[in-house]
């Protein structure tokens, strides 16, 4: 089971497809893992990646609301109401608009990592 040629698994696992072949779907809720592709059958499931997704989506979140909370505090200076009502909406948005690509592009580096592996303990 290899990665198609023109299939970058990066992309797929940004698109939510199945990194190995490109086509099957890689979620069957909103941030659970397909045991397999229903269209190349590989164990989707194996791949473990952690917390990882979640550290780097709070630290680009973070960063983003941070910085825009700080400029806007030194160039405006409104009141800690409104800075709750931008922010706290705008960081949640984020966070859960960046966390299924960041999943998905982990279990691609995973599965490309594994099948890297595979590929030369077989030569």
């Amino acid at each position: 089971m290899t990665v198609g040629p023109t299939t970058s698994p990066f992309l797929a696992g940004l698109k939510g497809r199945c990194p190995n072949c490109g086509q099957g779907a890689l979620w069957t809720g909103f941030l659970t893992v397909s045991p397999t592709c229903s269209v190349c059958a590989y164990p989707l499931v194996e791949a473990d990646t952690g917390e990882g997704p979640a550290v780097f989506v709070i630290l680009i979140v973070g960063f983003i609301v941070v910085f825009a909370a700080l400029f806007t505090e030194i160039a405006v200076h409104p009141p800690i109401w409104l800075h709750l009502v931008l922010w706290l909406p705008l960081a949640t948005a984020l966070s859960l608009g960046l966390l299924r690509p960041a999943k998905g592009l982990m279990l691609a580096a995973v599965i490309r990592n594994r099948l890297a592996r595979e590929r030369d303990t077989q030569a």
